[in-house]
């Protein structure tokens, strides 16, 4: 599979989730579109969207319920694509939204492999410590707090591979994927305190991807925009941005994840 073919798969996934064409992300103009429950969309995602803002960089694209789509066409007409998803000019979409009852949610980094540097990255291993390619069936036993990125207990089923690192039989380091969509599949990453800074996240990464990618399935990882280590080690671990999300929830979900 070529860099060309990924970003072409993303693309029609994130159309699929925004009730899109795969064509509005290479356009020049913003363009918004009607968000729609839809057969194929990301299986975690609670559609229709109030309104979500996607960027492949060369324009946005948002898909809105009907009642905010005059608040997003104002506010993706005003700012040049480069500033628009950034403050201070989203404090004015948030304070239109909020008076409908949305918040802005979350902000979040989509990275793709670079095949190339995938492959090479790969030649290295994840330090003096065993790796192991691990199954559905494997997971039992690791819903666990320090694997909360890369396992998800609310949705078991969505977790399909995953690959561990062990230090003499200890599982110190885990990399697993969720079936997201039925074309690409997600990657989290843990790896105990004690063991960081030695290189075992960006070899467990990479290595998923590799398993990933020769099962036909496109990787992909996600990271908050101010996440540095998370975004290193995307980088490092061989993959590159590829687009940006922002999404609106309803206040009373903004506000609960604040009194947390």
């Amino acid at each position: 599979m070529t860099n060309q073919e990924i970003l072409k798969i993303a693309m029609e996934q994130s159309a699929i989730d925004l009730s899109a064409d795969a064509s509005d992300f290479e356009k020049s103009e913003n363009v918004i579109v009607t968000s729609r429950k839809r057969d194929g969309a990301r299986r975690y995602l609670k559609l229709p969207f109030s309104c979500q803002l996607v960027s492949y960089g060369n324009n946005v694209v948002a898909s809105v319920s009907p009642e905010f789509r005059e608040i997003a066409e104002n506010y993706i007409n005003k700012y040049p694509v480069e500033h628009l998803l950034e403050t201070p000019h989203l404090h004015v979409l948030n304070e239109a939204l909020a008076a409908k009852g949305q918040k802005i949610c979350f902000m979040a980094e989509y990275f793709l492999p670079d095949v190339k540097v995938l492959r090479e990255r790969t030649v290295e291993d994840a330090g003096p410590y065993k790796l192991r390619v691990l199954t559905q069936e494997d997971f039992a036993e690791l819903y666990l707090p320090e694997w909360s990125n890369a396992l998800c207990k609310d949705r078991k089923h969505l977790d399909v591979l995953g690959v561990g690192a062990y230090d003499n039989g200890r599982l110190i380091g885990l990399a697993g994927c969720s079936a997201d969509c039925d074309t690409m599949w997600q990657i989290g990453i843990d790896v105990l305190p004690a063991y960081r800074r030695q290189g075992i996240a960006a070899g467990l990464t990479s290595r998923l991807a590799v398993e990933i990618l020769n099962r036909g399935k496109v990787p992909f990882y996600c990271a908050a925009w101010c996440n540095v280590k998370s975004v290193r080690n995307a980088i490092k671990s061989g993959f590159r941005p590829a687009w940006v999300e922002m999404t609106a929830k309803p206040c009373g979900t903004v506000d609960g994840m604040n009194q947390k």
